[in-house]
């Protein structure tokens, strides 16, 4: 008995956080749909008259389609790129343990933890000719999200047997068709779980953008949504439908892959 009361507290208790963390949500939603005069106090009372207008007026005037489209091309070539680099150097660091790959292992993912000195990354883009490219926030994005990518899929490749690296050896399989084609696909949980973490981290990616993207034809969302703001502040419902609409598709890839999130996270665990 004892134990379905502290069960049923402890759920309680989710509930109750989660509710806490939807508030902000809901209150965002609400005030889009509501008109300039309502939505001005920013509270939780229901419009009168649910005004979808907001979002036409935000996609045509805040120019939310290019941004969405160029938030798009950095999440995912950035992800794509993150995850081959890391992959691969995650497996050469896992499967050859030497004291110089160890190092150089501990070297990467010091980047977790350690700040970015963005006074010598401006430097480095101003003489790679990359500021102000699409190019660059690509490479950018790719490169932060090293660090945590290599922690991950070291941590996993222990699960994944030796004899099958050895048996590609013994089938006169190249290296790298070997990592690609046996050891890469065994590795679908935590390259997904990155996969989503790392699009979810690119897309919201706010301080590159601002320091390195001066054309607006080359913003992503979190970008225009700043700038949006700066020229609609006053008009909380055009700003709250800015949000809505900046927002809504992190949390619909949330939702469909957070499955593949917990399943990544633990499996390593499972297996070992």
């Amino acid at each position: 008995m004892g134990k379905s009361i502290q069960a049923l507290l402890r759920n309680g208790l989710a509930w109750l956080l989660s509710l806490l963390m939807f508030v902000p949500l809901l209150l965002i939603v609400i005030n889009s749909l509501k008109d300039q005069v309502q939505a001005g106090s920013m509270g939780m009372d229901l419009p009168d008259r649910l005004h979808w207008s907001n979002y036409a007026v935000v996609i045509e005037q805040g120019k939310l389609l290019q941004s969405f489209f160029n938030s798009l091309l950095y999440s995912g070539a950035s992800t794509v790129l993150g995850i081959a680099l890391s992959a691969v150097a995650a497996y050469i660091f896992a499967r050859n343990a030497t004291k110089l790959h160890r190092f150089f292992y501990f070297f990467i993912i010091l980047g977790i933890a350690m700040p970015v000195n963005f006074v010598t990354l401006t430097k480095v883009m101003q003489f790679t000719h990359l500021n102000n490219t699409q190019l660059g926030i690509i490479i950018l994005l790719a490169v932060h999200s090293i660090p945590f990518t290599v922690f991950l899929i070291y941590g996993f490749i222990g699960t994944v047997p030796r004899e099958l690296d050895e048996a590609g050896i013994m089938d006169g399989c190249p290296p790298f068709k070997l990592f690609f084609l046996i050891v890469l696909p065994l590795l679908k949980p935590v390259v997904v779980t990155v996969g989503i973490l790392n699009f979810m981290g690119a897309w919201n990616d706010f301080v590159h953008s601002l320091y390195y993207l001066n054309s607006s034809d080359k913003w992503p969302m979190t970008l225009a949504v700043y700038n949006f703001f700066g020229r609609y502040q006053v008009n909380w419902n055009l700003v709250s439908a800015d949000i809505v609409l900046t927002t809504l598709p992190v949390i619909l890839i949330y939702l469909m892959g957070q499955r593949y999130i917990i399943a990544g996270m633990t499996s390593g665990a499972v297996k070992g």
